[in-house]
């Protein structure tokens, strides 16, 4: 294990690292509520910049106290930038909206086809301090996975321009806030650069004199036919302060997160197990203990109408204690909403439950 910091101190709460944040994109993780993460023993979700500013809105959200209050959520939050979305629909799509220098331009189509947003650095930083988010991700240009290297070239250094104004600006409101340094939220750099070395130490030598407290693996994190980029990962790691956190945006499976951790890396966030469970994929162990295989219950099988079991009988979730796999295929097949809260509640407390297994085996050596 090379990871050496094992906890994070948020203005809610200290994180004990590795952790797993689930997304919480427009303010909640679907089919469950405060109290219910909080049995599941989850330290802080993933909050989505663009999206709540879109709806219900960002002064919406200030005026209930921000975005802790409005969710009634006392965890940790980190707020995504904005800037995959640049890459999961503009550059899809031209029609969502444009991006250049200045910023990302996301366009709404309604009857007169007018803007909706302008997503500067400037205004990312100034709308994830309204939001009250505890850990503040930079804007960044994420590029496609099938870019040619002048176009990811161009976004490393996009990025890096945006990073140096989300840095100014961050300070300023830090600033006009008189905010003391144990008062302030965290701020993470994104080092891109595909999968060139050149380019990714490019961006991380000058990511690293800004003096981010965190530092995360931006672009695509997987290679063909969906196995994990390692070697692009690895080298990213290493180009990172072992000192601060290491954020592998968007690196969900079990798999995945257990061979990121070896390589470094103390934060997670994905849709993966609250979409899994959703779509009645559940998450198990194979065995007692700290081992770190496990299988698949796909409870809509046939094979689990008549089960009497618990969905898995090293699990102490509340659906795992109180119900049989039978109840949970019934549910889900007359249509039940109990059946989404169960399953999610489920596979959220299988990642909490992977994070103490792999937070011990570093704490063991």
């Amino acid at each position: 294990m090379t990871v050496k910091l094992t906890s994070l101190i948020t203005q809610h709460g200290t994180v004990p690292l590795p952790a797993f944040f689930p997304d919480g994109t427009r303010g909640v993780v679907r089919a469950v509520d405060a109290q219910d993460l909080h049995r599941c023993g989850v330290p802080g979700i993933v909050v989505n910049t663009l999206h709540l500013t879109t709806a219900p809105g960002v002064g919406l959200i200030k005026s209930q106290g921000g975005i802790h209050a409005f969710m009634s959520w006392d965890g940790a939050i980190i707020s995504d930038s904005g800037g995959f979305q640049a890459m999961s629909m503009i550059r899809e799509n031209a029609r969502y909206g444009t991006i250049d220098d200045a910023g990302i331009m996301f366009v709404n189509f309604d009857a007169n086809g007018r803007p909706k947003l302008k997503l500067t650095p400037e205004k990312s930083i100034q709308i994830q301090f309204a939001l009250g988010s505890d850990i503040i991700v930079c804007l960044d240009d994420c590029p496609s996975p099938d870019a040619d290297r002048q176009a990811i070239e161009a976004a490393v250094q996009r990025t890096i321009s945006w990073a140096k104004r989300c840095r100014a600006e961050f300070d300023r409101q830090v600033a006009i806030r008189q905010l003391k340094p144990e008062e302030r939220p965290l701020l993470f750099g994104v080092i891109h650069g595909g999968f060139d070395r050149t380019l990714r130490r490019r961006c991380a030598d000058d990511l690293l004199p800004l003096g981010f407290d965190g530092f995360g693996f931006g672009g695509w994190p997987l290679e063909a036919e969906n196995t994990l980029a390692v070697d692009t990962l690895a080298y990213t790691a290493a180009l990172m302060p072992d000192d601060r956190p290491k954020y592998a945006l968007g690196v969900g499976s079990p798999a995945h997160i257990a061979h990121c951790v070896e390589l470094g890396y103390t934060i997670f966030d994905c849709v993966l197990p609250t979409r899994d469970a959703r779509h009645h994929r559940l998450y198990v162990w194979c065995e007692a203990g700290d081992g770190l295989a496990h299988d698949y219950v796909y409870i809509r099988d046939d094979r689990y109408k008549r089960d009497p079991r618990p969905v898995s009988e090293w699990c102490d979730c509340l659906c795992c204690t109180h119900y049989a796999r039978s109840y949970l295929h019934h549910l889900f097949e007359i249509g039940d909403t109990l059946a989404l809260r169960l399953a999610t509640i489920h596979n959220l407390r299988f990642y909490a439950q992977l994070m103490s297994k792999l937070q011990r085996k570093i704490k063991n050596g």
